[in-house]
Order: C-alpha cells, then structure tokens, then sequence
C-alpha cells in the first residue's frame, strides 16, 4: 500500500489561524464511536479560511470498542470542554460545533460557558431505540451490541478504530450525556444554527424537537438536507454546511462580545 492510500489515523487537530480571522476560534466536537476524521473536512475548510480551529479526539475514541467502555460522559467531556477552553483563552472570539452526540457536547459547553454561537449537525439528544428507557439494568445482562446500520447513506467510511461492537455501558453514559445536556439547555444565551438530515437512521427527529422546545428564538436557523445521511459532514450535503456555518461563524464573530477565558 502506497502512502498515499494509506488511510489517515484518527488523531486530534489543531490549526492555529491566520489573516483576519485568526482570532475567531471554532473547537469542534466528533461523535459517538466516531474521531476527529467525521468532521476533518470541515474542520479543514474553516481553517483555510483563516479560522483558528480544535478538533480534540475524545477518551475511549479512535481506538477499541473496549477502550470506550471504560470511559463516561464527563471524560469525554472534560476532554472537549479543555480544548475549548484553551481556544477560547487564545482568540477574542469563539464558538462550539458537533456532530451528532458532538451536537449534544457543543451544547452543554455552551450552556456552562459563554460561547459566541453553535453549529451543530444532526445533534443527538434522544433515541430511537426503546430499550434505552432500561439501559442502566439492561447492561448488566448484555454486553455489547452492534453499531446502528444506516442503510442510505453515501458518506464514506472513515477507519475510527475497531468499533464493531457498542459497549452498553457507554450506551448508558451516552443517555446522561443526553439528560445532562437537556437539563442545562435554558442556560444556553448563545445563537444556535442546526443542520438537519431529512432521512437520519441514527439520530430522531424527537432530537430536533426537544431542542426548539427548550431554546425557542435562540436556534436562529434550521438547515434541512436533503440528500445525506446522519454523517453529514461527509456526504453530499457537506458543501452548504461548510459554507453556511462559515457564514453564521463570520457573521456573529462581528455582534460578539470577547469570549470567556478560563
């Protein structure tokens, strides 16, 4: 296999910035079992536009299935909300993003900090499986299961680790995440801009509808996708999502007030 066709790992990235963007901030948050690699061409396209850009890789992530099962919610977390924070302390200006249970992530820094805005992607703050009402008891008895299968979608696949197998138990931490994300949305001051696919067989539509609930005026915009599936950064769709959220970036960067520093 030559180098070029070697697949990138997943790992954390980082862009410092440059010209008269360099002092907005965007940390960007992945998802769950995915890394950094879902979201890197966006991450890639704000950062050629001048943006200084985070990308962290989150504990128990780009590795084994078994790694994950060792971690919680706080850890990944923590790990995002760090890497926020040290953006935050290096640019005037900065906002979250995430895809997915990243949306969920973004969400819960935004309401503990006061960031200038949210982009999320198909932001995870619900199930579609049932069986998640007893997930606490239920992985006791089982250990695993397999990832949800998303028959349409056309993004490719990006070599996360081996995550063949979804440990219960960070099935259950996930669903805190969740719950700990809703209960602080009131917090949230910040503009929030969502993209939305029309057909996502991970994340339900219910996800969307307790967001508007919650945050009312504060989601400034809804973008419906029409042709991608839940991993939208890397499907068809990807293009106006990179182009809109660098317009919602670009244009609340002027109305904000310096971000927070830790």
């Amino acid at each position: 296999m030559t180098e070029s066709s070697t697949p990138p790992r997943p790992v954390a990235f980082s862009y410092p910035g440059h010209g008269p963007n360099a002092d907005i901030g965007i940390a960007i948050c992945h998802g769950f079992t995915g890394s950094p690699l879902s979201v890197l061409p966006w991450a890639e396209h704000l950062a050629a536009q001048g943006y200084a850009v985070t990308v962290p890789l989150l504990p128990g992530h780009g590795t084994h299935w078994r790694e994950l099962a060792q971690t919680g919610w706080r850890d990944w977390f923590g790990s995002f909300e760090a890497a926020y924070l040290d953006l935050s302390a290096r640019t005037s200006t900065c906002f979250v993003a995430g895809l997915s249970m990243g949306g969920a992530v973004a969400l819960l820094t935004a309401a503990r900090h006061k960031t200038a805005g949210v982009s999320i992607v198909n932001p995870g703050l619900s199930f579609y499986d049932r069986r998640v009402r007893v997930i606490g008891l239920l992985k006791f008895f089982q250990r695993t299961t397999i990832p949800i299968p998303e028959e349409h979608s056309t993004a490719p696949a990006t070599e996360d680790g081996d995550y063949s197998r979804t440990p219960l138990a960070a099935v259950h931490e996930l669903k805190k995440l969740f719950n700990a994300t809703l209960r602080e949305l009131p917090a949230v001051t910040a503009p929030v801009q969502v993209f939305k696919s029309v057909t996502d067989e991970v994340v339900p539509p219910t996800s969307l509808e307790l967001l508007r609930a919650r945050l009312r005026d504060r989601v400034t915009e809804v973008v419906e996708l029409a042709g991608s599936g839940h991993v939208a950064t890397l499907d068809v769709d990807a293009p106006e999502i990179f182009a809109r959220s660098s317009e919602f970036f670009r244009d609340h960067a002027r109305q904000s007030s310096p971000s927070e520093t830790p």
